[in-house]
C-alpha cells in the first residue's frame, strides 16, 4: 500500500507531501489545485510505462506544467507582492511516492540541448528506487543521475554501474527493468494504478457498441470494455454487480448478449418486455454501470484514482456510488478526487492523521499554492529530496 505521494513544482503543486490511507478522500474548493493532483498522479504512473514525455506533451510541454511562482514564498507572504529572487534550486518537476515496500522518485527538468526541436520535452534528471519512507542514501537501491545508472552493491559495498548513457528522454524503469527485482516491483506497480476521470456516455461512445469480448478483470480508462468487464465479474459467481443494480435502479438486473463474439450490454427492467441494449441505455444508469465494472473488478489494481464520479448522476445514485467505492476500498487502495458534499458523507472519512481506515484531505489555495488543511508536522510524513 502507498504510504506517501510527493509532489514539488507541479503546476500549484509546490511542495505538497501527502500521507494516503485506504482510502482517501480529496476534496476542496474549485481551483484549489484537486485536478493538478489528480494529473500528477496519473504524470508518475506514466513513469512506469515510459509515457511520462508524451503525457507532458498532452499538456503543452514542461514549461506549462512548472510550477509559477516564485521558489519561496516566506517573503511573498511578508511583504504582500511575490517576487522573484536568486535560485537555490534547478527548475523542475519532482514526482515520488513511498510504500510498503519500495518507494521511487523522479526529477524531470529543462533540455539542456542547445540545438533540438524537442525543447518542450523534459529530460530525466535523476531517478531513485529506494526501500522504505524516506529516500536517504543508506536506503537508496538504483540511482540514476543523468545518463549513469548505478545499483547498490552487497553488504553495503557502495554502488555498482549497470549503465552511463541512458538517454535523457529514457527512464531506468524501462531501460534496466530486468536489472534488478526491485525496479521490476516498482514499474509493476505503477504500471498497475487505474484512473477513471469520468466515462463518455454519447451516442458515440465506445461503451455504447459491441465490442469483441475477451476476459476483462480491469475495467479500462475509457470503458470500451464495459460489456466483456461486466460478464467478467458476472463469470466469477459473486452476486456484487447484480445487487448493485438491483439497489440502484428498483430491482433492475443486467446481463450481456454474445453475437458472432460482439459482447453488449444489457438492462432489464420491472415492466419492459425486452431489455435495453447499450445503445439505448440512459446516460447517468450507463454511466453508473461503467463505475460498478470499474469498482468491482475482480483483479483490482494496487490503486484507484477516481476524479470526481459523481459527475452526471442523479442524486439518488450517489449513495450506492459510495457504496461501491466503500467495497472497492475494502479489496484495494482506492483515491476519491470530489467536491461533492453527499458523497463525502456518504463515504464517512475521518480527518486526516486519525487512526480510521478512510481520511479525508481539504486542500485550499494559499499564495497560488496548494496547501492541506490542518496539516502540521504531526501529520506531514518525512520525505527528502535531494538533490541532483
Amino acid at each position: 500500500m502507498l504510504q506517501t505521494v510527493a509532489i514539488r513544482g507541479y503546476r500549484s503543486l509546490r511542495d505538497l507531501v501527502l500521507p494516503l490511507s485506504r482510502l482517501t478522500v480529496v476534496t476542496g474548493a474549485n481551483g484549489t489545485g484537486k485536478s493538478s493532483l489528480y494529473r500528477a498522479l496519473r504524470l508518475l504512473a506514466d513513469c512506469g510505462r515510459g509515457e511520462v514525455i508524451a503525457s507532458f506533451a498532452r499538456e503543452g510541454g514542461v514549461e506549462s506544467a512548472l510550477w509559477a511562482g516564485p521558489e519561496h514564498l516566506s517573503g511573498a507572504r511578508r511583504t504582500g507582492t511575490a517576487q522573484g529572487g536568486p535560485r537555490t534550486r534547478s527548475v523542475s518537476i519532482e514526482l515520488g511516492y513511498a510504500s510498503d515496500d519500495f518507494g521511487y522518485l523522479i526529477d524531470l527538468g529543462l533540455p539542456q540541448a542547445k540545438k533540438t526541436a524537442f525543447a518542450r520535452d523534459p529530460e530525466v534528471k535523476r531517478e531513485l528506487v529506494f526501500a522504505g519512507p524516506v529516500a536517504r542514501p543508506a536506503a537508496t537501491l538504483v540511482r540514476r543521475v543523468r545518463g549513469l545508472v548505478e545499483v547498490a552493491g552487497d553488504a553495503g559495498r557502495g554502488f555498482d554501474e549497470l549503465g552511463r548513457n541512458l538517454p535523457p528522454h529514457r527512464s531506468v524503469l524501462v531501460d534496466f527493468a530486468g536489472a534488478t527485482p526491485e525496479l521490476v516491483m516498482v514499474r509493476e506497480r505503477l504500471r498497475d494504478w487505474r484512473f477513471y476521470d469520468g466515462f463518455r456516455v454519447d451516442s458515440a461512445a465506445p461503451s455504447r457498441r459491441p465490442q469483441v469480448g475477451t476476459r476483462t478483470p480491469v475495467l479500462a480508462d475509457d470503458g470500451s470494455d464495459l460489456a466483456a468487464a461486466v460478464q467478467t465479474i458476472v463469470e466469477t459467481g459473486t452476486d456484487d454487480l447484480a445487487r448493485a443494480v438491483a439497489d440502484a435502479f428498483d430491482g433492475a438486473s443486467v446481463s450481456v448478449s454474445v453475437t458472432d463474439g460482439l459482447f453488449d450490454v444489457q438492462l432489464h427492467q420491472r415492466g419492459m418486455l425486452r431489455p435495453l441494449r447499450s445503445a439505448e441505455i440512459s446516460d447517468g444508469t450507463l454511466r453508473f454501470l461503467l463505475w460498478a465494472a470499474a469498482l468491482l473488478s475482480p483483479q483490482p489494481p494496487s490503486l484507484m484514482v477516481l476524479n470526481e464520479p459523481e459527475t452526471s448522476l442523479h442524486p439518488d445514485l450517489v449513495r450506492p456510488l459510495a457504496t461501491l467505492i466503500d467495497e472497492a476500498a475494502r479489496r484495494t487502495q482506492v483515491v476519491v478526487v470530489t467536491h461533492s458534499p453527499t458523497l463525502r458523507e456518504c463515504l464517512g472519512a475521518a480527518p486526516l492523521g486519525s487512526d480510521e481506515d478512510a481520511w479525508e484531505i481539504e486542500l485550499y489555495k494559499d499564495w497560488g499554492e496548494t496547501k492541506v488543511v490542518d496539516q502540521d508536522l504531526l501529520t506531514t510524513p518525512a520525505w527528502d529530496w535531494g538533490k541532483r
